[in-house]
């Protein structure tokens, strides 16, 4: 499995499967970086998205992978990945939700992320906000 920041080129493929995003929405998130995609032998088999949740926390807006790549791994790997690059660009905690009735949540706690609230819209079932400490590892240099 490769991981790697989405292209211009990945566009089309990511916008048959995502519906969640508009078409110009995709194409800003991937010019600035912001969706990460999972291939197996050049095959999609998921992507990640974020956006910033009050303009300076990343906030994981998708997590998707293909049906016949579940349970095996890979989104965990591909949230790892995320984190790993949210830590390198300097962030210190970093979010994400699923709704009530979703097994995602489950998968969310089990990579360390933390209740932290709820948002109840009309008709829809509840949504759990998550968040999670990125731990930064001090380097000691001695003198």
């Amino acid at each position: 499995m490769k991981i790697r920041f989405a292209e211009k080129s990945d566009i089309e493929i990511l916008s048959t499967y995502d519906k969640h995003i508009r078409i110009t929405e995709l194409e800003s998130a991937v010019s600035l970086g912001r969706v990460i995609v999972a291939e197996d032998n050049e095959i999609l088999i998921g992507w990640l998205r974020w956006n910033l949740f009050w303009d300076n926390t990343p906030f994981m807006n998708m997590l998707f992978i293909l049906e016949q790549y579940r349970s095996s791994g890979y989104g965990r790997k591909m949230v790892a990945y995320w984190e790993k690059q949210m830590k390198t660009d300097g962030y210190h905690l970093v979010m994400t939700s699923s709704l009530s009735n979703e097994t995602a949540q489950y998968f969310y706690r089990k990579l360390n992320y933390v209740d932290s609230g709820a948002l109840l819209l009309p008709e829809e079932p509840l949504e759990i906000i998550f968040v999670k400490k990125l731990s930064f590892m001090k380097s000691v240099v001695e003198i």
